[in-house]
């Protein structure tokens, strides 16, 4: 699944085209490198969202095309 689509499914980022634009301006690394909007997530990588007053680090544990509110946090962990 592509990073931006990843993040709005999860709902880490609230919309996908602020997730694009976040990985445009260099805000979103994976395993410690820049990523592009359209890299494939999978399980066991870590995301790291430098947007905001702090920055938020997560491991991927699955990847689902579709999640609900109530399991849409099962898809990760936070790390910080």
């Amino acid at each position: 699944m592509r990073l931006d689509k990843y993040l709005k499914v999860t709902r880490l980022i609230k919309r996908r085209t602020v997730a694009n634009e976040a990985c445009d301006a260099g805000k979103i690394t994976v395993n410690e490198k820049i990523a592009r909007a359209s890299y494939d997530v999978k399980a066991g990588d870590i995301i790291q969202i430098n947007m905001g007053a702090r920055p938020l680090k997560v491991k991927v544990l699955n990847v689902t095309e579709h999640a609900t509110k109530e399991n849409a946090a099962d898809n990760y962990t936070v790390i910080e």
